[in-house]
């Protein structure tokens, strides 16, 4: 049976080098060697190993047996794969709150709007993915739906790339307008039209990975 450090370790790996190839600190196609990383997080090349074996089960690690270990390159396809499954996890959120959504749920979610378009006032990229979480986390996590939030959470990285792209860029105002006309539709209860938004805001997500 794994013991619990060894379980803590891995997490903290994988979350580690997850954080540095989404933020771009590994940039696609960096070689990724054990020995090296280990040294650099102080870990020992065991929670190394598995980090990256779950990251190559992510998509964003590539490895060739005896060859390499490399952060994969940003494959337009695949970022729209994960965001449709992504986009298919919210739709079903929203379509299951939508009529029971509570004041102070909707409340934080204008919070977070606010915060996210300042954020992109600013260019503070990072805080406007931070923000953007939060606007989005609170019906997917507020529905109740488990399963739906552990998809999110496994196809997210494959995502943010192309939301950093979507960030820092002048279509970045209308994903503002689009997050409060689905805490409007929200507000008045209207699935259908939360569901149909959700789509757009996707769809527009979308549109960032062409840019």
């Amino acid at each position: 049976m794994e013991t619990v450090g060894r379980h803590l370790l891995r997490d903290a790996a994988y979350g580690r080098l997850r954080g540095a190839i989404v933020d771009g600190t590994l940039a696609p196609g960096v070689a990724l060697k054990p020995d090296e990383l280990a040294e650099q997080l102080g870990l020992s090349r065991a929670p190394i190993r598995d980090a990256l074996a779950r990251l190559a089960a992510d998509g964003l690690v590539e490895t060739k047996p005896q060859s390499y270990t490399r952060v994969t390159e940003v494959v337009p396809q695949e970022v729209e794969d994960a965001a449709a499954v992504v986009g298919a996890m919210h739709a079903l959120a929203v379509q299951s709150i939508a009529r029971r959504m509570t004041t102070d749920q909707l409340e934080r979610m204008r919070d977070a709007n606010a915060r996210f378009a300042a954020a992109v006032a600013a260019g503070d990229v990072e805080a406007a993915l931070a923000a953007d979480d939060d606007v989005h986390a609170i019906p997917l996590h507020g529905c109740g739906n488990a399963a739906a939030a552990a998809t999110v959470e496994r196809y997210t990285p494959l995502v943010r790339r192309a939301e950093r792209l979507l960030f820092t860029s002048p279509q970045a105002s209308r994903s503002v307008r689009l997050h409060d006309e689905l805490i409007d539709a929200l507000a008045a209860r209207d699935a259908t039209r939360a569901i149909a938004i959700n789509a757009e805001i996707w769809g527009h997500l979308h549109h960032s990975v062409n840019l």
